[in-house]
C-alpha cells in the first residue's frame, strides 16, 4: 500500500464532509483541482490529490483497488525470490510504517509519539513523488518545471521542489505539485495541534511563513492596513529589540513608543499611558496596538489580558509578538486568557527559537480563520518550502510527548540556571533581580563592575564571547541607539534611565545542564579575571612618587 492508495481512503472516509469554501472572487478553473476534505476535530482542512478529485466515489474505489491489488502482487511476486515467511514479515513492517502515516492523514495532529527516521524518510519519499517534476516520463515545457542543476541540493529538500502556495495565496494548492501541497498542509495542521496543545488551545487557524519574525509582523500590519485605510500609527510598549520595530516602519507606519514602567526590579506595561495615546490619537488613526511575550529581563511579558480588553474596548486590532514563547506555557497562557476576555487578532512566533530548526520561518495563528487566511493571501507569490519541511521532521520525530518533555526539561534548568546566577552574584557582591513574571530571562545586577571601571561592563560581554559563552548579553548603563529616526535612550535596557547595568542569560528550549554549568563556571572567572585588573589598576594609581634621593646616579 503506498501514500496514493492511503489518500484514497482518507477520501471515502471524508466523502460525507461539506467541501472546503472557495473564494468567490476567483475564476482561477485550477483553484480547487485535486482537494481532498479531511475531517479534523470538527473542523476541515484541504489536502490533495490531483487524480481522484474530479472522479466519481465508484471510479476511486476502483483506483484503490487496483493500488492494493498491485502492491499484493508485488509482494506476491517477492516470495518467488525470497522465502515467503521473510516477505511476509517484511509486508508486516511496512503495513506499521503506513499506519502511522495513515494516522497523521487522518487526524492531522502532531503523533503522540515520535516516529523514527526510516518512517520520516517513506512519507517524504512518497510525497516527492506525486509532484509532477518526479512523475516518469514527465515533459514539462514551462518557465518553473521544478528543475535543480545539483543532485545535492535535490536530495536537500527530498525532491520536494516546487514550493508551497501560488502567486495568490501562500495556503493554495498547487496542481503540478500535489506532493508538496499536501505537506504545507499537513505542516500547518501539525503546527496547529502543537499550539492548542502549548495553551492556546481556542487559536483556530495558522500557517508557516518562509519568514523569520519581524517579517512576518510587516505582512501582519499590512494585512490590517486594508481593513483600516485611515490608520498611521502602532502602539507599541517598549521593547529594545530591532526587528520589531523595523517591522512596524517597513510596512510603512508610525510607531507610537510607550514606556514601560518599573516595578521593584520588572519593566512592565503602563496600561494608563496606552490608553491615554489611544484616546489622544483617536481609535480610527491606529492600524493596532503591537504587543510582546518572550522578551530579555528584566523586562517582562505586557499585561496582555489588560491590552486585550483596551483594544475590545476601542475596536482596535491586536497583534502579538510571541517571538520564543510557544515553549513557556506561560506566554502561552497569557495569549488564551487575552483572547478570552478581550481581542487578540494575531500572534506571531518564531520557528528556530521554539521548534530547533533552521532561521528563516515562523507561524502566524490567530482566533479568526477569516483574518488569519487574508494575511496568507497577502503573501505575493510562491514560497519556499524549507522552513515547513523542516518543522514537520522535526515534529513527527518528537512526536507530542518528545517536544513537551523538551518543554518541561526547559523549566527545570530555569530554576536550576536562577539558582547558579543567584549564587554566583551573591559571591561577587552582586545580585540576582527579581523576575518573577519573566518565565525564560533572568537577569544579574553588575553594580560592582560598573563601580570598579565605566568599561569593564562592556569588557565582560566580549571576554565571554571569546570564550564560547553565547547568547549572554551584556547592558550598560545610557546607550544611545537610533532607528530609522527614533533615538532610544539606554537602548537594550528596555528603559530611557534602568538603575543598574546587568547581565541576562536565558533558559531556552534545548538548553542542557552542562551549558548552565560552563557557563557559570567561565562568567566566574571572567568576573575574577576584571576584579583582579581593577584591584591593581587601582594600587598602580595611588603608588606614591619616588623621592628625590632616590634618583639613579645622585
Amino acid at each position: 500500500m503506498c501514500l496514493f492508495l492511503l489518500l484514497l481512503n482518507v477520501r471515502r472516509y471524508s466523502s460525507s464532509a461539506p467541501k472546503g469554501r472557495t473564494d468567490p472572487g476567483r475564476t482561477d478553473p485550477e483553484q480547487d483541482v485535486g482537494e481532498v476534505t479531511h475531517l479534523n476535530r470538527g473542523r476541515y482542512f484541504r489536502t490533495v490529490s490531483a487524480a481522484t478529485d474530479c472522479r466519481s466515489a465508484r471510479a476511486q474505489k476502483h483506483e484503490a483497488w487496483k493500488v492494493n491489488e498491485m502492491n499484493t502482487e508485488n509482494f506476491t511476486l517477492s516470495e518467488k525470490i525470497v522465502s515467503a515467511s521473510y516477505v511476509r514479515q517484511g509486508s508486516q513492517a511496512r503495513r506499521g510504517h503506513e499506519q502511522l502515516i495513515r494516522h497523521l492523514l487522518e487526524q492531522g495532529k502532531c503523533p503522540e509519539e515520535g516516529w523514527s527516521e526510516s518512517t520520516v524518510e517513506l512519507f517524504l519519499n512518497e510525497l516527492a513523488v506525486m509532484d509532477s517534476n518526479n512523475f516518469l516520463g514527465n515533459c514539462g515545457v514551462g518557465e518553473r518545471e521544478g528543475r535543480v542543476a545539483s543532485s545535492l541540493v535535490a536530495r536537500r529538500h527530498y525532491r520536494l521542489i516546487h514550493g508551497i502556495g501560488r502567486s495568490g495565496d501562500i495556503a493554495a494548492i498547487q496542481p503540478k505539485a500535489a506532493g508538496s501541497s499536501l505537506l504545507n498542509k499537513l505542516t500547518n495542521s501539525v503546527v496547529l495541534d502543537i499550539l492548542k496543545v502549548t495553551g492556546v488551545r481556542s487559536v483556530a487557524s495558522c500557517f508557516v511563513v518562509p519568514m523569520a519574525t519581524g517579517m512576518s509582523l510587516t505582512l501582519c500590519f499590512l494585512t490590517l492596513r486594508h481593513r483600516r485605510p485611515k490608520a498611521r500609527y502602532i502602539i507599541w510598549p517598549r521593547i529594545d529589540q530591532k526587528s520589531c520595530f523595523k517591522a512596524m516602519i517597513t510596512a510603512g507606519f508610525e510607531p507610537v513608543v510607550v514606556e514601560n514602567v518599573l516595578e521593584g526590579d520588572e519593566l512592565r506595561t503602563d496600561l494608563e499611558a496606552v490608553e491615554r495615546k489611544v484616546e489622544e490619537l483617536g481609535a480610527d488613526n491606529i492600524l493596532c496596538v503591537h504587543s510582546t511575550t518572550s522578551c530579555f529581563a528584566p523586562r517582562v511579558p505586557d499585561r496582555l489580558e489588560e491590552l486585550a480588553t483596551i483594544c475590545a474596548k476601542y475596536n482596535i486590532p491586536h497583534i502579538v509578538n510571541n517571538a520564543y514563547g510557544v515553549q513557556s506555557s506561560k506566554c502561552m497562557h497569557l495569549i488564551q486568557q487575552g483572547a478570552r476576555v478581550g481581542r487578540i487578532d494575531a500572534f506571531v512566533q518564531s520557528l528556530d527559537k521554539n521548534f530547533m530548526v533552521p532561521v528563516g520561518g515562523a507561524i502566524i495563528a490567530g482566533f479568526d480563520e477569516s483574518f488569519v487566511q487574508e494575511i496568507s493571501q497577502m503573501y505575493p507569490g510562491r514560497a519556499s518550502a524549507s522552513p515547513s519541511l523542516d518543522v514537520l521532521i522535526t515534529l513527527l520525530t518528537l512526536g507530542a510527548s518528545g517536544y513537551k518533555k523538551l518543554l518541561s526539561e526547559r523549566k527545570e534548568i530555569y530554576l536550576l540556571l536562577a539558582q547558579e546566577l543567584k549564587s554566583l552574584a551573591s559571591a561577587h557582591g552582586e545580585r540576582l533581580l527579581h523576575t518573577p513574571h519573566n518565565p525564560i530571562s533572568l537577569a544579574m545586577s553588575l553594580d560592582g563592575l560598573q563601580a570598579d571601571s565605566d568599561k569593564a561592563v562592556t569588557q565582560l560581554g566580549s571576554m565571554l564571547f571569546t570564550r564560547q559563552v553565547s547568547g549572554a548579553r551584556v547592558i550598560p548603563l545610557g546607550k544611545e541607539q537610533t532607528i530609522s529616526g527614533h533615538t532610544f535612550l539606554g537602548f537594550m535596557s528596555h528603559s530611557d534611565s534602568y538603575p543598574c547595568p546587568y547581565l541576562n542569560a536565558a533558559s531556552a528550549v534545548g538548553i542542557t545542564r552542562e551549558d548552565v554549568t560552563l557557563c557559570i563556571k567561565r562568567l566566574d572567572k571572567c568576573l575574577k579575571t576584571l576584579r583582579k585588573e581593577s584591584n591593581v589598576a587601582k594600587s598602580s594609581s595611588v603608588a606614591p612618587p619616588p623621592r628625590c634621593d632616590d634618583t639613579p646616579g645622585e
